[in-house]
């Protein structure tokens, strides 16, 4: 058994004479009494408590991560079966039996390495010796990694285990307790260690600091902690090593500007500083590894802040990176390379492997994984979301799609972004309500009265009056489209006939159309008068002749004739959508080629 310090963690530290070997930290500082073990109560009170009460089992066996405590557990309870003055299951440490055993040359404990001694001749001879008397009490086998014992060695052992002479315990460690046999975990107690929290290791970190007099600041007990990861004699070694260094720097790489880059999504600095630490000598998986500690414990400052074992600048560092990853990317980034991990240990070249995720992490457009889609999708949603509402432009530079402005929206003939039909109608429709200056809308025009009602009035202008082939020209290429549905829906099946001076003669097929004419022809009218920059009188008649309005396209085969305005209601008008079956097809043909600039019609 390895030599064990005198000094005790609750004694604090002794002198050590110049002659005397260096002792690492994690042996110096061994616990001595059962009370000293840290992070294991529930070991510690059953042990005390058997060995107060008299009632201590033939067999133990002891399972848990390295580091933990198992070892030193099994010794400190040889030196309470064995102390001469115990107290409430602790040995006193200063008699001949705890000294020796401490020191390790007492013929009560003997300790085996199954690792080693796996073979059946090995359990042979343990059996052959467990029979002998020894000067203590009690005589302790203590069988580190029993789980390595052969079938052979441990169906040797099997006898002995369940009933061994009354003056021998058998102590069995192991760090793989499903690989131990069920016929040998039977015959036992079995206790499980467990790792030690980032706080209990802290404070023990930090006690060991201020016992062995080291000048190590808070972070680097810190770091020890995170290199500990639960193991108590991982920290200490840690802390070792940075007390013999004087600095951090040879116990874990410096990540700050991998992590960075990966924030900042720069695929150029990553592989720069993934090459800068490989020619420090640290290899391509020790990196994997390192970076998903650390972005770990950024997930942990993410979501549970008291989980996470950093503090001082190291934990404004990573709670900065968690924040300008994100909880996707950070997510994303662990399970990546933890992959990686695994495919660099067949990889001919790990480096290779660690480059290429890295690569992949900081360029999702590279990654046709599902995780890299997704992250792809939510940026997309994000851009959406924070996209500032659009502008009223009059003009863009040469360079941008040409943009013009109906009314107070923005029309672009840019192909993508060019508004619907439905959307095009919707914008002139406003126009001309605004145009004709707030003219009633048709539903407040009150029902057709015997009498004519008299013009809105309008303001006299300098223009003159114009000719029929002229308000035909206009009629068609202008004023009929820009008209409210529902007087372009009635005054579509008409036409102009003549000009009376200041009145225009405009002919509509029936008398049921004329009524419904008459209710809207004040809005007609003010469209013709800013239209031509004159009055425009309008005098409706019913057209005699039959020919109806002027079309530009073919008849259709099998239209439906056009029914009569008497047996339509106002809501048959009232239609947000001005494209009804009341359109003559000219209007349809006209309308299509307005909203696709630059179509041509090809005969059919």
């Amino acid at each position: 058994m390895p030599p064990e310090a005198p000094n005790s963690p609750l004694a604090g530290p002794v002198e050590e004479a110049a002659t005397e070997p260096y002792l690492s930290l994690y042996r110096r500082f061994r616990p001595s009494r059962l009370s000293e073990i840290r992070g294991q109560p529930h070991v510690v009170q059953a042990l005390r408590g058997a060995v107060a009460e008299g009632r201590v089992a033939h067999a133990y066996l002891f399972s848990g991560p390295r580091g933990t405590g198992k070892t030193s557990a099994a010794r400190v309870l040889a030196k309470a079966l064995n102390c001469a003055n115990p107290t409430d299951g602790e040995p006193c440490g200063v008699c001949d039996s705890c000294v020796s055993i401490a020191q390790g040359t007492s013929l009560d404990v003997r300790e085996l390495d199954a690792a080693s001694n796996n073979g059946v001749d090995a359990m042979r001879d343990l059996v052959s010796h467990a029979a002998l008397a020894t000067p203590g009490q009690w005589k302790l086998y203590i069988v580190d990694e029993v789980h390595m014992l052969s079938t052979a060695a441990a169906n040797a052992l099997l006898k002995t285990l369940e009933e061994p002479p009354s003056h021998v315990v058998f102590v069995l460690a192991t760090t793989d307790p499903q690989k131990v046999p069920l016929t040998v975990r039977s015959r036992t107690q079995h206790y499980e260690f467990r790792l030690l929290g980032a706080e209990t290791l802290g404070q023990l970190v930090a006690w060991v600091r201020d016992q062995a007099k080291l000048d190590l600041d808070d972070e680097a007990l810190a770091l020890a902690v995170r290199r500990g990861r639960g193991s108590a004699r991982d920290a200490l070694s840690a802390l070792d090593q940075m007390a013999s260094s004087g600095s951090a720097d040879g116990v874990r790489p410096e990540l700050a500007e991998l992590v960075d880059a990966l924030c900042d999504e720069d695929a150029s600095r990553a592989l720069v500083s993934v090459a800068s630490l490989v020619e420090t000598g640290w290899s391509p998986q020790q990196l994997a590894s390192e970076v998903v500690d650390d972005l770990r414990q950024a997930f942990l400052l993410a979501l549970a802040p008291d989980l996470a074992s950093t503090s001082g600048r190291e934990r404004d560092r990573l709670s900065s990176q968690a924040e300008r990853l994100g909880l996707a990317r950070l997510v994303r980034a662990m399970e990546a390379l933890g992959l990686a991990q695994v495919d660099m240990r067949e990889a001919p070249d790990p480096r290779v492997v660690l480059e290429v995720t890295l690569v992949r992490l900081v360029r999702p457009d590279l990654d046709g994984a599902p995780e890299a889609l997704a992250e792809r999708v939510t940026r997309l949603e994000q851009s959406f979301a924070t996209r500032e509402s659009p502008v009223r432009r009059v003009a863009e530079p040469p360079s941008s799609p040409v943009t013009t402005v109906t009314g107070d929206r923005p029309v672009s003939d840019d192909p993508h972004t060019r508004p619907a039909i439905g959307a095009v109608r919707r914008q002139r429709a406003e126009q001309t309500a605004r145009t004709v200056e707030q003219v009633p809308a048709p539903e407040a025009v009150p029902p057709a009265a015997p009498e004519r009602p008299p013009p809105a009035p309008i303001e006299s202008t300098a223009g003159s009056m114009p000719d029929r082939d002229a308000l035909v020209e206009a009629w068609g290429d202008h004023l009929l489209r820009a008209l409210p549905a529902r007087a372009k829906a009635l005054y579509s099946s008409g036409r102009f006939t003549a000009v009376d001076g200041s009145t225009a003669v405009f002919a509509v097929p029936g008398a049921g159309y004329l009524r419904r004419c008459e209710e809207v022809r004040p809005l007609v009218e003010q469209a013709l008068s800013i239209h031509f920059g004159a009055r425009v009188a309008l005098r409706l008649v019913v057209d005699e002749t039959g020919d109806g309005p002027v079309s530009t396209a073919a008849p259709t085969s099998g239209r439906q004739p056009e029914p009569d305005p008497s047996d339509l209601g106002d809501d048959d008008f009232d239609r947000d959508d001005p494209g009804e079956p009341l359109e003559v097809e000219s209007l349809a043909h006209s309308r299509l080629l307005e909203a696709f600039p630059g179509a041509e019609e090809v005969p059919s």
